[in-house]
């Protein structure tokens, strides 16, 4: 009987070990480093840990969504204006190539990839999967190893190897299959995983991984050396292989730290004290980290920096470099440690696991550096405490960088789906809007409750699935208070916070207040009685629809303020002053400042800055910009810009004043409504002047990821010009009413826009349609398509010149929309300037002007690298003449795309022009010097 027992337990003991919720991986895999490839047979026991019964079994082959420029990570490259994926040769680019997948009794099984997702593999079961059993499957197949330079994982230039996503993984079932493609969001998700991987390797290498390393063998014969690593309840297992390895090992009192985040300008003994101050400090605020090791490493900080003043080069960095370097060990640990431990879907759920991760930052910030300001060492400076950002402390930014897309009218859901958020949303507001909010909670609730609450969801759910109903289940165990407001306002939806004074009346030692609600949400709010800078009473008022009357004492108390230490992500501060007995109304005092600063909810601010331009009739023109724009977008905004013409000495500007109300519902998600105008020379001797009255009607889809655009702008532009001797202008003065709509898809692969344009006026009336199509192919050749149509339903002013008529290379702008720098030269340099607009015509031909109609296609393909080859053709038709066929063609040099480029015109209706006197005036380009207009360059993958 004891020999049978035996038996019976070494039998037992001999089969694959796997835990009551979790699966369990076993990998040999070998990297070839000269092919790049890796080698892999790996053994799966998948748990089906639901009460469902299992026909399929869904793996993530993330390592395959390289294989194609199509692919869904494809796709989201070119959405994020990034072009190396796509200009990539192919044996740059990664992918697997599944060789068996055997289930039971060495069967093989029937597998496919997903039409829509190439990267997630469908195994269908021989036998059905029942409720708690589990299934082994093998698995044999080779990996490419991408180029690290799309996403910093993969294939070094060096010859160095950073592993992720690098083996195939089962997706999460939970009544549904959690499976998805990768999208370079960093946000696979797994269940608690044991794993037993053999990885070899050539010996020159320096072998880093999270995973505890059992034992490692060298064989002799082939050089390669092999380590046996094992790792329960697990989720990462990235793989740094160096040849000479800049990773360091921290042993702290409660874990080591292994990190090639290092800084020449800080010694080791202090990054050895900093990182044992950041492990300490986490395990006091959420428990002990469950493993012996923490691998952080530079590009999982590159992927998920600090944002802020912290960023910019050292030369010009407010903060000392140790403190800089803290910066990033703590966000990289903390993004660690969480991401490790935590098992909440990354894509679905992720807004509580980021606004820990920030909370905990931001405690971390309030423990060492209470009194720090978001300017660092600058604030000791006189010019810096000129600016409010001066005043700003270090943690007030996350609320600052929020409420930028807030105001943007950008903003999303924290439960929006992550791989649908913006960029910016993505990178930085949505994580910064949860932090914020539970800091907003602390305030409401006490900073025990969520300090406590925190702890406790995350000791409860360490190496757990888990979701953030959890948290809210233990949050609201702890208060007798109705968070609703949080989780269905603040959390799910896009309602902003919005309060303001109505009336403040003084009732004998009381005041008398009525406040207004001017969102749909209801979220608390405190109302502060202020006696100067001093606070003298705090109020918390909670929700309420439209008005509320409230009372308080009115002892001591000169001016009451909403919201006054700003802890409340609230939509607008500057609605929020009120004082008890105003002089003349004015509740806030003026404030004039040189250059542009931070918001002040409590001052009105008026800004001026030095301004510079040029045209050649003025020359360079300086001046002054008096404006109220500050770094977050306001509704109403204006600009007044005198300037000086130091070559015409005359007095020129403009002035512009606009109102923009953002819409939440449906596509139409802005209205703007105002009026500009300028002054400025136009010729010699005469100058112009214009104002124009305007609304603009925005769309958008409801996905926000998309850069799709419709505007239908209404306005009537008011010119008035003086004579000149130069330039006959027989109407010198007019009036014209436009209506312009604007459909806008851009991309960096593919980009389609149109827009149509009609034109009133006294002497005529004209319509008009553009279009542009751009397309970027697989073999990486551009293509570029414009097409113009344009004809005149009337025209009375055929008999005094072309001034109103068509263009065919080189439109008059009437309507002084367009940059030109000298726009009456008819010769010498500033006559070549291009506008691409209109006909679009490079070469300048005997029949410049249509005042009948015109049509005109213009194409541009890539001939090598940035030089591109051009053609033009096109109908012009003036009245008494035949329509006439024009064409031009040449070489495009593409500097800048759009912004700075130049035309050599070749053969065109006037010959080979390439042979013709005079060729150097032939010559056309762009060039664009508006700083605003180049920044949307660096701007545009960011929203």
């Amino acid at each position: 009987m004891k020999k049978l027992f035996i038996m019976l337990l070494l039998f037992f003991l001999s089969l694959p070990q796997t835990s009551e919720a979790q699966n369990r991986i076993d990998i040999s895999a070998r990297l070839l480093e000269e092919s790049k490839t890796l080698l892999i047979q790996q053994d799966v026991f998948f748990k089906n840990t639901s009460n469902d019964t299992l026909t399929s079994i869904y793996f993530n082959d993330w390592a395959h969504s390289f294989s194609s420029k199509q692919s869904k990570l494809g796709k989201r490259f070119a959405e994020n204006y990034d072009r190396k994926f796509h200009l990539a040769n192919d044996d740059k680019r990664g992918s697997s190539k599944i060789n068996t997948i055997i289930g039971d009794s060495f069967r093989n099984l029937q597998f496919q990839r997903l039409d829509d997702a190439e990267d997630v593999i469908e195994v269908m079961l021989n036998k059905a999967l029942l409720p708690g059993e589990t299934k082994h499957i093998k698995l044999n197949y080779n990996i490419r190893i991408p180029d690290a330079k799309f996403t910093g994982y993969g294939a070094l230039d060096n010859g160095d190897f950073n592993l992720k996503y690098w083996f195939i993984a089962p997706a999460v079932y939970d009544t549904t299959w959690h499976y998805y493609s990768n999208k370079n969001l960093d946000d696979l998700f797994m269940t608690p995983t044991d794993f037993s991987i053999d990885f070899s390797y050539k010996k020159n290498f320096r072998f880093v991984n999270e995973l505890k390393q059992t034992s490692a063998a060298l064989n002799e014969d082939n050089n390669y050396r092999t380590v046996h690593l094992e790792g329960k309840d697990r989720n990462n297992t990235t793989i740094y292989l160096r040849q000479i390895s800049e990773f360091q090992i921290t042993e702290t009192d409660n874990l080591t730290v292994v990190t090639n985040i290092t800084d020449d300008k800080v010694i080791p003994e202090r990054e050895a004290i900093i990182i044992d101050k950041i492990t300490g400090f986490l395990t006091q605020e959420l428990g002990d980290y469950p493993f012996e090791k923490l691998v952080i490493s530079n590009i999982d900080y590159a992927e998920n920096p600090v944002y802020g003043l912290n960023q910019l080069p050292d030369f010009l960095s407010p903060f000392p470099q140790d403190f800089k370097y803290e910066l990033k060990i703590l966000k990289t640990a903390v993004d660690n440690f969480i991401d490790r431990t935590l098992f909440i879907n990354p894509r679905d759920d992720r807004w509580i696991a980021d606004g820990i991760k920030t909370y905990t930052m931001m405690k971390y910030m309030d423990h060492f550096y209470p009194k720090l300001k978001v300017v660092g060492t600058l604030n000791r400076y006189w010019l810096a405490r000129q600016f409010h950002l001066s005043e700003m402390e270090f943690n007030e930014q996350y609320n600052l960088l929020y409420m930028h897309m807030a105001r943007m009218n950008l903003d999303q859901p924290l439960t929006t789906p992550y791989d649908s958020l913006i960029k910016f949303n993505k990178n930085i507001a949505n994580s910064y809007k949860a932090a914020s909010g539970m800091n907003y909670l602390s305030e409401y609730l006490s900073d025990e409750i969520i300090d406590k609450s925190i702890g406790e969801f995350y000791v409860a759910n360490k190496l757990k699935v888990t979701s953030s109903k959890e948290y809210e289940t233990i949050l609201r165990s702890k208060t007798s208070k109705d968070l609703d407001w949080f989780f269905k306002d603040f959390v799910d939806s896009r309602k902003r916070i919005d309060y303001k004074f109505n009336e403040v009346k003084k009732e004998g030692d009381s005041l008398k207040i009525e406040l207004k609600n001017k969102t749909k949400s209801q979220m608390p709010i405190p109302v502060y009685g202020m006696n100067g800078d001093k606070i003298i009473s705090k109020t918390w008022v909670e929700g309420f629809e439209k008005e509320k009357l409230i009372s308080i004492s009115a002892d001591s108390i000169d001016r009451l303020v909403i919201n006054a230490e700003g802890f409340v992500p609230e939509f607008n501060r500057r609605n929020n002053y009120k004082k008890v007995n105003p002089f003349l109304g004015i509740n806030k005092p003026f404030q004039f400042k040189l250059l542009q600063d931070l918001e002040d909810p409590s001052r009105n601010q008026v800004f001026f800055m030095p301004v510079a331009e040029y045209n050649f009739y003025d020359g360079f023109k300086i001046g002054a910009k008096m404006y109220n724009k500050t770094l977050l977008s306001k509704p109403f905004n204006y600009k007044i810009e005198p300037q000086y013409g130091l070559k015409s000495n005359k007095l020129t500007g403009s002035a512009g004043f606009s109102y923009t109300q953002n819409l939440d519902e449906d596509n139409l998600f802005a209205i703007r409504f105002g009026m500009s105008g300028s002054l400025s020379s136009y010729a010699p001797d005469a100058m112009y002047k214009t104002y124009s009255p305007f609304v603009t009607f925005a769309f958008r889809t409801d996905d926000f990821r998309s850069d799709k655009r419709q505007y239908l702008t209404i306005s009537n532009v008011n010119v008035y010009r003086d004579e000149s001797n130069v330039i006959i202008n027989d109407d010198p003065n007019y009036s014209v009413f436009n209506v312009r709509y604007i459909n806008s898809n851009p991309g960096v692969i593919n980009s389609f826009s149109w827009n149509t344009d009609f034109e009133l006026s006294q002497k005529f009336s004209k319509f008009s349609i553009t279009a542009k199509y751009r397309r970027v192919f697989l073999n990486n050749r551009q293509f570029d398509l414009r097409f113009f149509g344009g004809t005149f339903l009337y025209n009375d002013t055929r008999s005094r010149g072309d001034y109103f008529s068509f263009a065919l290379d080189r439109p008059t702008d009437y309507l002084f929309r367009y940059n030109y720098y000298g726009r009456s030269e008819s010769s010498g340099l500033f006559s070549q300037q291009l506008i691409l607009a209109e006909g679009g015509f490079k070469s300048k031909l005997d029949t410049p002007f249509g005042n009948e109609w015109m049509t005109s296609v213009n194409t541009s393909t890539t001939i090598w690298n940035f030089i591109h080859g051009y053609a033009d053709i096109g109908l012009v038709k003036n009245q008494g003449d035949s329509a006439r066929f024009l064409y031009d063609s040449g070489i495009r040099t593409v500097l800048v795309e759009d912004y700075f480029e130049i035309f050599l015109p070749v053969y065109s209706s006037n010959g080979w022009e390439i042979g013709q006197p005079n060729y150097d005036q032939k010559i056309r380009f762009i060039v664009t010097l508006d700083i605003g207009t180049m920044l949307s360059l660096f701007t545009r993958k960011w929203y």
